[in-house]
C-alpha cells in the first residue's frame, strides 16, 4: 500500500468520556481503539479494519423532508458531540430492480434522509489523492451502500475513497411550474444533481482532515453515474469542485428542457405538471408534499415518468452535446469507456426483432436513407440479432465514450479511452460477454460481492490480475491524471492515434475502437439535433424514424 505520511486522525480517549460527548440523538458504544476525526463538519468516531479508517453515513445536507422536499440541498450545520460514523445512512427512496435482473439486490432501509456519504481513507493518509464515486441506477435506484462499491480495495491503492447519496427518481428530478415560481432562480428539477454538487462542497471543505487532498479530487461513475459525472462537467456550479473525470458506460442522450418542447421531449415542467395530475394532486405542492415517499417512487414510474437531468439555464445551461462541442465543460482529464456486450443485460432497450433479415434491412433503409449503406455495414442484416445488440451499444455508449475524449482532447485536457471486453465462463455460458457494468468488480476489487444473481467471477489468477491492473490504472489516474500500472502496457492517452486500452484477458493497448462507427453515429445525432424535433440515440436502428437530411452545421 502506498503511504502518505500520517494523518491528523486521533483514537478515542476512552469509553466513557465519548460517551459523555454524544448528542443525545447519536448514542453509541465505541471501541477504544475506534478512529475518531475532527472534521470541520463536526467531531466524527469511524470504524478501523486493516490499515484502513472507515466512516460511513455522514450527513453532507440537511434532510429533504416535508416542506424541503423538491428544495436544493440545504447545508448542513457543524454538529456537537461525537457522531457514529460505524454504519452506512438509508438509501434513498426508490422503487428497486426486479428480483429476476442480475443487478436486483437487497437494500437496506430507506428515508429521505438520506443524503449521507462514506469514507474510506489509510491510515497514514495526508494530501491523499480523492476518489469520491457517484452510483448507477438509472437516477431511478440504486445506494453508495451496495457492496460492491465497498471502497476498501481502492482505498489500499493509497486514495481517500468516498461514496454519496442522492436523491432519485420522482423525488430527485421532478420538475413543475409551481416549483419554479416558488424557486428564487425560477428554475425547479435537478434536485439530485444538486445533492451531488453539494456532496462535492462537503468533501472539499472536509476531506483534509480524513487525510486527503481538497486539490486532487476525482469523481467517477458508472451508467447513471457517468451520465452525472457529465452533468458536473457540464454545470457551471459543480465548477473548481473535482480536478478529474471518470465515466463509465456514459450515455449522452438528449435532455428535457425546462420550458418549451424540443428534441421530441415534452418540457420538464410539462412532464412534472402531467405527473401531478395523474396523481390526483392537480397543481397543489402542498398534496405532493405529503404523499408518501415510497408510494411515490413506485406510482411515478408507472405513469410513464422518468428523471432526467433539465436544462435549466442554471444548472445546465444547455444540451450536453452542445456544451462539450463548445468546450464550455470542465477543462479535467479524463477516462470514459464502455463494454462490448452493453446491450446483452440491458434488452429492454432495443425493440422488437424483426420478422426477416429483409425485413431489416428495409427498415434501415426506411430509417437511415442515404446512410442505410454504411449502417448495414457495420451491422448487416446476416446476424439480426447481433446487429442489434451492436448498433445500440454503439449509438449509446461507444459514442458517447468516444465523443467524451474527442471533446477534451479538443481543449487540451489529457483524455483517456478503453474498451472492457472481458469475458469469464459464468457470464458467457448466460450469454452476457462484456455486459453493462461487468468492469465494476475489477475496478474495485469486489468481486466477492456482487448481487445474487450476477454471474459469478471465478476466484483465479486472470481475473485477480486483471483486477489488480484495473485498480492501478484507476488509482494512478486519480492520483496524476496518467494511468498506469505495474507491469502492465501503457496507456496512451487518446491523442495519440485515437489510441484506447482493450481489456479482455488483460490488458492491451491498441488504437481506433470500433472504426467508423463513432462517425455514422455523430452524423445521425447531428442531424437530429439540427432538425430539433428528434430525440438521438434511444431510437437506433430499426427503431429509428427517417433520417432528417444532411444540415450545413453537420458537413
Amino acid at each position: 500500500m502506498r503511504s502518505y505520511g500520517v494523518t491528523k486522525l486521533g483514537r478515542a480517549a476512552g469509553g466513557l468520556a465519548v460517551a459523555l460527548a454524544l448528542t443525545a440523538t447519536h448514542p453509541v458504544s465505541f471501541a477504544a481503539e475506534a478512529p475518531v476525526v475532527e472534521a470541520p463538519a463536526g467531531t466524527v468516531q469511524g470504524i478501523e479494519s486493516g490499515d484502513l479508517r472507515i466512516f460511513k453515513g455522514l450527513p453532507y445536507a440537511l434532510p429533504p423532508i416535508g416542506d424541503a422536499r423538491w428544495r436544493p440541498p440545504r447545508p448542513m450545520p457543524a454538529w456537537g458531540g461525537v457522531r457514529d460514523a460505524a454504519s452506512f445512512g438509508p438509501a434513498c427512496f426508490q422503487p428497486g430492480s426486479a428480483g429476476k435482473s442480475i443487478y436486483h439486490d437487497e437494500l437496506p432501509a430507506m428515508s429521505e434522509d438520506c443524503l449521507t456519504l462514506n469514507i474510506w481513507t489509510p491510515k497514514d493518509a495526508e494530501h491523499a489523492p480523492v476518489f469520491v464515486w457517484i452510483h448507477g441506477g438509472a437516477l431511478t435506484n440504486g445506494a453508495s451502500s451496495e457492496a460492491m462499491y465497498d471502497g476498501a480495495k481502492l482505498a489500499e491503492e493509497g486514495m481517500v475513497v468516498v461514496s454519496i447519496n442522492y436523491r432519485l427518481g420522482v423525488l430527485g428530478y421532478l420538475a413543475h411550474p409551481a416549483l419554479s415560481a416558488e424557486s428564487p432562480r425560477h428554475v425547479s428539477g435537478n434536485y439530485g444533481l444538486l445533492d451531488q454538487i453539494a456532496a462535492l462542497k462537503w468533501v472539499k471543505a472536509n476531506i483534509a482532515a480524513f487525510g486527503g487532498n481538497a486539490d486532487n479530487v476525482t469523481i467517477a461513475g458508472e451508467s447513471a453515474g457517468a451520465l452525472s459525472v457529465m452533468y458536473l462537467m457540464a454545470s457551471p456550479l459543480a465548477r473548481g469542485l473535482f480536478d478529474k473525470a471518470i465515466a463509465e458506460s456514459a450515455y449522452m442522450v438528449s435532455t428535457p428542457e425546462l420550458r418549451g418542447k424540443r428534441f421530441g421531449m415534452e418540457s420538464a415542467e410539462a412532464s412534472g405538471a402531467a405527473l401531478m395530475n395523474k396523481l390526483g394532486a392537480g397543481n397543489s405542492l402542498a398534496a405532493m408534499r405529503k404523499m408518501d415517499a415510497a408510494t411515490l417512487v413506485k406510482q411515478a414510474p408507472a405513469t410513464g415518468y422518468l428523471p432526467w437531468g433539465t436544462i435549466d439555464g442554471y444548472v445546465l445551461t444547455r444540451q450536453l452535446v452542445d456544451t462539450f462541442d463548445r468546450g464550455e465543460q470542465a477543462p479535467v482529464p479524463l477516462i470514459a469507456g464502455f463494454n462490448s456486450g452493453e446491450i446483452r443485460s440491458l434488452r429492454i432497450l432495443l425493440p422488437p426483432r424483426p420478422d426477416s433479415a429483409e425485413a431489416y434491412r428495409k427498415r434501415i433503409r426506411a430509417g437511415y436513407g442515404e446512410l442505410a449503406d454504411t449502417f448495414l455495414k457495420f451491422y448487416p442484416a446476416d446476424d439480426v440479432d447481433e446487429s442489434m445488440l451492436a448498433a445500440t451499444r454503439d449509438a449509446m455508449y461507444g459514442w458517447t465514450a468516444e465523443r467524451l475524449v474527442r471533446k477534451q482532447t479538443a481543449i487540451g485536457a489529457p483524455s483517456y479511452l478503453y474498451l472492457f471486453d472481458h469475458g469469464y465462463p459464468a457470464a458467457d455460458e448466460m450469454g452476457l460477454h462484456g455486459f453493462h457494468a461487468s468492469e465494476l468488480p475489477y475496478v474495485f476489487g469486489t468481486a466477492d460481492r456482487t448481487p445474487p444473481l450476477w454471474p459469478k467471477v471465478p476466484d483465479d489468477p486472470v481475473e485477480r490480475n486483471l483486477s489488480e491492473a484495473m485498480r492501478d490504472y484507476w488509482s494512478s489516474f486519480a492520483r496524476s491524471g496518467d494511468p498506469s500500472a505495474a507491469g502492465q502496457p501503457n496507456w496512451p492517452s487518446f491523442g495519440h492515434d485515437e489510441a484506447y486500452m482493450y481489456f479482455a484477458q488483460a490488458p492491451q493497448a491498441a488504437t481506433r475502437p470500433l472504426p467508423g462507427r463513432y462517425r455514422l453515429h455523430e452524423e445521425v445525432m447531428c442531424r437530429r439535433h439540427a432538425a430539433g424535433d428528434i430525440a438521438w440515440n434511444w431510437n437506433v436502428g430499426i427503431a429509428s424514424p427517417p433520417l432528417p437530411p444532411e444540415a450545413p452545421e453537420c458537413q
